[in-house]
């Protein structure tokens, strides 16, 4: 059975170059969540907080991290969720799962940046759509409009 983890969490602006066991790191300016990881191995594990990433829940007292920690690329490969200051333990993943995992990381980043692109670009053809169209109108209907605002 692992060993329970209860951990504290200190907002910061930048993140400290030493990190003490026990303590999560949130840096907001950077978007980022950083601590040692919780099976005691030392690593220090840095979560990026994005809408493809993991987000953080705070609710005036604890944070919560989504989705799990999986350290797939330390030796411990530990798996956990942190869950109102708590390391909430899950099951280890095969190397199949780790692959999928990445896969579908990989695909919900794509379609995530794929849209936000294209939603970008439909911005930029709105306005530029508008400001042709504002272009096209005659000096008093600039005028007019002008002074019905």
């Amino acid at each position: 059975m692992k060993r329970d983890v209860i951990l504290t969490h200190e907002f910061v602006e930048y993140i400290p170059d030493y990190l003490s066991d026990g303590i999560i790191y949130v840096s907001i300016p950077f978007a980022t969540a950083v601590h040692k990881c919780c099976c005691g191995c030392g690593n220090e594990v840095v979560t990026p907080l994005s809408p493809t990433d993991w987000k953080l829940i705070f609710d005036g007292v604890s944070i919560s991290l989504d989705p799990s920690i999986g350290n797939w690329g330390f030796r411990c490969k530990s798996h956990y969720f942190i869950r109102h200051n708590r390391a909430v333990w899950a099951p280890r993943w095969s190397q199949d799962q780790i692959i999928a995992g990445r896969a579908h990381d990989r695909f919900l980043k794509e379609r995530y940046y794929d849209t936000s692109a294209g939603d970008r670009k439909r911005e930029v053809e709105d306005k530029d759509s508008a400001e042709s169209s504002k272009a096209k109108r005659s000096f008093w209907q600039k005028i007019i409009a002008w002074l019905s605002k």
